[in-house]
């Protein structure tokens, strides 16, 4: 069985993927990723969202519970922090056995993000289900738009 798993790590392109992986680690690469401008490796992932009423951010971070993501909002900006423990190898058993691959990154992060002016930081609200955390920033009355009645003279 394990001979098949060790056959199967060994191609080529997964020794490539280590190779990269490895490159990678040791000299970081602070330009953007892709389209999105998120550096590669950023945790957690977010998508940002605007409305009529509101500035929604979606955080998704699998396995951290609602008291794990701290959420701080200063000066326009949106910092979440955390702490995502690692799933197995703290118990004997799990120590014993060799890790082949390891993509779910652990440990502390932070991350910031630069919000647009006009929004009520008071006013915040963030909800968390199935890992994807919801932080709602509604914009202030003086800046949503208003329709304005055109009257016949």
């Amino acid at each position: 069985m394990f001979g098949d798993l060790k056959r199967f790590d060994t191609a080529p392109s997964q020794r490539l993927d280590w190779f990269r992986q490895l490159i990678d680690e040791v000299f970081p690469d602070g330009r953007a990723a892709d389209i999105r401008a998120v550096p590669r490796g950023s945790f957690p992932m977010i998508n940002v969202a605007r409305s009529d009423e509101a500035v929604h951010v979606y955080v998704f971070a699998a396995g951290l519970a609602p008291d794990d993501l701290s959420i701080d909002i200063q000066d326009n900006v949106l910092t979440l922090r955390g702490r995502r423990e690692p799933v197995a190898g703290n118990d004997e058993q799990s120590r014993a056995r060799p890790v082949f691959r390891r993509e779910r990154a652990c440990g502390e992060f932070v991350r910031a993000i630069a919000l647009p002016d006009g929004l009520d930081a008071e006013r915040a609200e963030a909800r968390h289900a199935n890992g994807v955390f919801e932080v709602v920033l509604p914009k202030r009355e003086e800046l949503k738009a208003r329709r304005i009645e055109v009257q016949v003279a």
